[in-house]
């Protein structure tokens, strides 16, 4: 064999391997898997296979579903490592479909049911239209932008476990930010758009004198407030409904947990001008979120998440350098930078 001959065996930067057929069909049919997992979530899979093998058409009869469909989806999911399955017993669970039981705290569940569900799937199918507009996508397949259509009928229940969603994806986060986050000093604390309020909890949990309030709109305020009543927290946690884009009650310290990266920079100004209006005179401000790097691609999960910001609502992942950009049209100065151990990164800043 010649070295031209060889050469031409070598796959470059424009030719493709054999390998890279069969990797790029599996990211083809990834929309296949998402909804796999949706339904496997929807119709309770895990629930029913807690406590052993079951039968397709038992699920099936359970659930109100077509038998043979239900078969076909269940060996789908076998294939894919949610399910095992034996003809003579039926369906098991593995320890990956057990990621979406109701009952435990890390579940994915009401995160496979808004990621595939219509809020964020409609949306998703025109990301070439956000892409040649520059414009989201809920507008245009919702009638409406994401939060109304979660205040509607039509949403409400999307709406509920985006809710709970957020608290699944957010908890080790507000487990991160109770032991970086200093409130010995701090009088009154709020969860700005906190949802049932996993932030708060954790931080009266790690300082048990410490009082705020979560603020969120109504539909979603009355889950804050019943997860105060559970925990016993609501004489010192009080539930404001509101729209932080109107106003934030007064604090000394305010809390953005996964809330700036919900919106377009013009709004994100906003919010932050309605917390310097309101913040005591030696208070601050603290945000969780992604920080990307202005010199290299961020990690899959939070590109994935970008894309979902620009072709749902509009809005994006940020930089340091665009996080201060937003504090200084705001009135504040950003003081520290902290990394966690999650993908999240907690960011300080203080009025000038």
């Amino acid at each position: 064999m010649n070295n031209m001959t060889a050469a031409l065996l070598v796959p470059t930067a424009s030719q493709a391997a054999p390998e890279d057929f069969g990797q790029m069909m599996g990211m083809l049919y990834g929309f296949s898997v998402s909804q796999m997992i949706y339904c496997a979530a929807k119709y309770s899979f895990a629930e029913h296979l807690v406590n052993g093998p079951v039968f397709a058409e038992n699920i099936a009869a359970t659930e109100g579903l077509d038998p043979k469909a239900t078969f076909r989806l269940m060996r789908s999911c076998a294939a894919f490592g949610l399910l095992s399955y034996d003809r003579q017993a039926g369906f098991s669970a593995t320890p990956l479909l057990m990621t979406l039981r109701r009952d435990d705290p890390r579940s994915l569940r009401d995160v496979a049911l808004i990621l595939s569900g219509p809020g964020h799937w409609l949306p998703w199918g025109q990301l070439d239209e956000a892409v040649r507009t520059g414009q989201p996508q809920a507008q245009a397949t919702l009638g409406q932008n994401l939060w109304d259509y979660y205040g509607q009928e039509k949403g409400a229940l999307e709406g509920e476990y985006f809710t709970k969603a957020v608290a699944a994806v957010t908890r080790a986060a507000s487990s991160e930010a109770s032991r970086l986050i200093d409130t010995q000093t701090t009088s009154f604390a709020v969860d700005v758009g906190g949802a049932s309020g996993t932030l708060m909890h954790a931080l009266m949990a790690a300082n048990p004198v410490l009082k705020g309030a979560v603020l969120d709109l109504p539909h979603v305020a009355r889950e804050a407030a019943e997860a105060a009543r559970e925990l016993r927290l609501q004489k010192r946690l009080d539930v404001v409904e509101g729209d932080f884009l109107a106003a934030v009650p007064p604090a000394d310290l305010y809390l953005l947990q996964r809330i700036l990266c919900d919106w377009p920079d013009r709004e994100c100004v906003v919010i932050l001008e309605n917390c310097r209006r309101a913040i005591s005179e030696n208070g601050r401000i603290v945000l969780i979120d992604a920080v990307l790097s202005d010199d290299s691609a961020p990690a899959p999960f939070i590109a994935q998440i970008d894309l979902t910001m620009m072709v749902v609502l509009g809005a994006r992942e940020r930089s340091v350098s665009e996080f201060d950009r937003l504090f200084e049209e705001a009135g504040f100065r950003r003081t520290r930078l902290l990394a966690t151990n999650t993908p999240f990164s907690i960011i300080e800043a203080v009025p000038q």
